[in-house]
């Protein structure tokens, strides 16, 4: 069997959506926190109901844990009933929920189309953080990723992505895993090859739900329109680098986009991300025994991550189905560590979380969630 091949375009634009172009009911988490105030005042402006009917509703949406407009009971129940009409609330369906011994859980929903998608929460000391999905299956094809082996369903809407935030946050928060501190797109899909619902998400979860800028990231393999996209905006949103080798032939083996954006390419665009505003920028580099651990790497990629001040995890292999790698040594691991603190690159060392849920990173895949959810 071999990985979907790369059938997302990378070069979509995030051009600005019409809101107004959609048909039916508007789903509530679908618009930005501007465009949710605009169609709410003119709904109620049109009913003759008082301004601060719009407050009333943004306070549900962003504030609240209902999952409905019927549950807004400070609205008026005709005033429920026609706002109904007109928009909607709606959450995906939790089909299973697994919990790792180390805390981790992993959600498995159920979308209105009967696709599937995971999110991962992990707490960790003072943060807990929410790993969200942007695309039900991945494109991309890596070979050291599960969810690429599944193939590619569809593009998951704004509303998909912001409803697995606000979904977890109601779950953390009824089992005293406390309130979401972070959020990174690194669940399944690649974030920036839906870049226009991935947008607006960001923008519903900065400026809707107060979630800062600098405790969202989105993980790329390499899309660098995308990346360029991302470095335009004003808010300082951190970025996340699937990188795993630091030469691009090798690089080539692992990420099939490789082809399409080498190396020198990628390079340049993390730079321009990084410079200019201060945002952060973390590579990701997953240790595969006798694949990408070879000791004269390890000087290669200090060069790489000191060029950008990048900060790195180094993520030893989860075993996935279809492959029978095997993660590097903890003595290869550790002398990577080594080698890139001597070079004075800020760098981790990633404990796998949730490996027994099939939560952790490159674990997540798309068929067996299928038969799950059946």
């Amino acid at each position: 069997m071999t990985p979907a091949s790369t059938r997302s375009s990378d070069s979509e634009p995030s051009h600005p959506r019409d809101a107004s172009a959609s048909t039916g009911p508007v789903h509530l988490l679908e618009l930005t926190p501007e465009e949710l105030s605009a169609r709410l005042s003119r709904h109620f402006e049109a009913r003759r109901q008082p301004e601060f009917r719009v407050d009333q509703v943004r306070k549900w949406v962003y504030e609240s844990s209902v999952s409905s407009i019927g549950e807004m009971s400070n609205l008026p129940l005709t005033e429920r009933e026609a706002l109904a009409a007109a928009f909607r609330l709606a959450e995906p369906e939790a089909a299973t929920v697994s919990r790792s011994k180390d805390g981790t859980v992993k959600h498995l929903w159920r979308l209105e189309d009967g696709k599937v998608v995971e999110s991962v929460l992990i707490p960790a000391e003072s943060r807990l953080t929410l790993c969200i999905s942007s695309q039900a299956g991945c494109a991309m094809g890596c070979t050291f990723c599960a969810t690429g082996w599944s193939g590619f369903s569809r593009q998951l809407s704004a509303a998909e992505i912001v409803a697995q935030y606000r979904a977890s946050r109601r779950w953390a928060e009824e089992h005293d895993y406390g309130s979401i501190t972070n959020v990174v797109y690194m669940g399944m899909g690649e974030p920036l090859s839906n870049r226009k619902a991935v947008h607006p998400s960001l923008t519903i979860l900065n400026r809707g739900f107060g979630l800062g800028a600098r405790r969202i990231t989105v993980s790329t393999v390499g899309v660098v329109p995308g990346i360029a996209e991302l470095a335009a905006r004003p808010e300082q949103f951190e970025l996340a680098l699937s990188l795993h080798a630091p030469e691009s032939e090798l690089r080539r083996t692992l990420i099939p986009l490789e082809k399409r954006h080498p190396l020198p390419e990628l390079m340049e665009a993390i730079r321009a991300f990084r410079e200019g505003k201060g945002r952060r920028v973390t590579f990701e580099y997953t240790m595969i025994r006798g694949i990408n651990d070879a000791p004269r790497l390890a000087p290669m990629l200090a060069d790489l991550a000191r060029d950008v001040q990048a900060f790195v995890n180094l993520i030893p292999f989860n075993p996935i189905p279809y492959q029978d790698w095997r993660p590097s040594t903890p003595d290869r691991v550790d002398h990577f560590r080594r080698a890139l603190e001597e070079a004075g690159v800020s760098v981790a060392v990633r404990a796998p979380r949730g490996q027994d849920i099939d939560a952790a990173c490159g674990q997540l895949r798309a068929n067996a969630l299928v038969q799950i959810a059946k």
